[in-house]
């Protein structure tokens, strides 16, 4: 990759914000101060004491935190921290902002401010990508910047895989991830959520554990965004009705990750998926694949299918089905991968190209009017993958959009919302560009 070169003879260091301090951000903050030419300057948080926490976490000395101004902080190689974002959006001498807040409406708000200001973005807030990703990115590129996936996170690293898939001139058949998944946990709440995990209240409580961000992860909502994501990068048409979630050890994944009129278990080849870990009876799968990424791809030929066997990969029982995977993934401590790829040259580690996918808010129970939705994680809905062309034309409800939106009619369990269905208060960015992307896209 020569990254590392190319950095360590870089005459100025690469100057960072990151905005949200949580785990992936901490963990983003810990390896960045090991690489020669990468400065954090600045970090911005609701709490400035929960930045200065993570700071220190991460192993930045006390006296190196806090400086007085931006200005002092890039000059003196400190870190500036704030609870205002603002104060680093176009903000001279920031080169690259890291979103990591985690909320679509404030991500939105930010990738387009920084855009607008000549930094490059890494979105780490996946919700905001699936919701208007496509024109944050054309966005970026009218002002010679870069917007970008965020590497060490799953969309990211399975992108990485479809793209060497096809530059080395296989055809994709399937591209997801793994996760822990049983039907039951698509009614998981935040009171709920531990037990599915076995930790204790007060564990999660000690751990400063976020229940709606975990229970997001559990109810499939998560996973549908992440798949989305991926899909709207590589162009992958995932399935209208939603994630399969098949259960899959990594030996099994050339024979489950094909389309079901080859003996596999998805509806059609080109698509994403998400295996499970779990078997439906709960017992475990044998070599899961839950930490990791995916790509199932086929022989071209009968020629590359006996390349296939004489390299010793692991097949359906047609030879001409095989699977390349990577057990897993490190979030936040592989991150300056993408910050380094896009300052030094101006490439993203994956952006959204295409608008293929949505995730779409679905009753998590029986709903009534007056009912007022939580979002991603919370009690009331969680969020289904479909084609971007079915969202559309059943006028359906991003996940993204749906926190606060008031219930105007009975929408039985399982029901994905639509726009009728609700009331979204307010106005916002990112539902303005959603508007936008949706026109565009007829």
């Amino acid at each position: 990759m020569n990254l590392l070169n190319l950095l360590s003879a870089r005459a100025e260091p690469i100057r960072c914000a990151v905005l949200g301090c949580g785990k992936f951000a901490t963990m983003f903050l810990s390896q960045a101060r090991r690489l020669p030419n990468l400065h954090v300057a600045a970090v911005a948080d609701l709490s400035a004491e929960r930045a200065r926490v993570a700071l220190m976490e991460a192993g930045y000395p006390a006296e190196g935190i806090g400086s007085p101004s931006l200005q002092r902080a890039v000059a003196e190689g400190t870190t500036y921290v704030t609870e205002q974002s603002g104060d680093l959006l176009g903000a001279s001498g920031i080169d690259v902002v890291v979103e990591a807040t985690g909320d679509p409406l404030a991500a939105t708000e930010h990738a387009a401010a920084a855009i607008d200001g000549g930094q490059h973005v890494v979105m780490v807030s996946v919700e905001a990508d699936v919701l208007v990703g496509p024109l944050l990115a054309q966005r970026a590129g009218r002002n010679g910047v870069v917007y970008s996936m965020a590497y060490g996170d799953q969309p990211a690293l399975i992108s990485e895989l479809v793209d060497w898939a096809r530059i080395v001139g296989l055809d994709v058949v399937a591209a997801g991830k793994g996760t822990k998944y049983l039907p039951e946990y698509h009614s998981s709440t935040p009171e709920t959520v531990w037990d599915h995990y076995g930790f204790t209240v007060a564990y999660a409580r000690e751990a400063r554990l976020n229940a709606a961000m975990f229970n997001s992860f559990l109810d499939g909502t998560k996973s549908a965004i992440e798949m989305a994501a991926v899909a709207n990068a590589t162009g992958l048409v995932p399935p209208e009705d939603g994630l399969r979630f098949p259960p899959a050890g990594v030996d099994d994944l050339a024979a489950v990750c094909i389309p079901e009129a080859a003996g596999g278990a998805l509806p059609h080849s080109g698509t994403v998926e998400v295996v499970s870990s779990l078997h439906r009876d709960g017992s475990e799968v044998a070599r899961d694949l839950r930490w990791g990424v995916y790509v199932t791809v086929q022989a071209p030929s009968d020629y590359v299918a006996r390349c296939f066997a004489e390299y010793g990969l692991s097949t359906d029982a047609s030879g001409r089905f095989t699977t390349m995977y990577r057990p897993y993934h490190l979030i936040g401590l592989e991150l300056t991968v993408s910050v380094v790829s896009a300052a030094l040259r101006g490439e993203p580690t994956g952006t959204p190209a295409y608008l293929t996918a949505d995730v779409v808010a679905t009753a998590k129970r029986d709903l009534t009017a007056g009912d007022e939705l939580d979002g991603e994680g919370g009690f009331t809905v969680f969020g289904m993958l479909t084609t971007a062309a079915a969202s559309r034309a059943s006028q359906l409800l991003p996940i993204g959009l749906a926190r606060g939106a008031r219930v105007l009619r009975p929408a039985p369990r399982g029901t994905p919302l639509s726009w009728a269905d609700v009331e979204v208060p307010g106005d916002s960015l990112a539902r303005r560009l959603r508007t936008e992307l949706l026109q565009r896209s007829e």
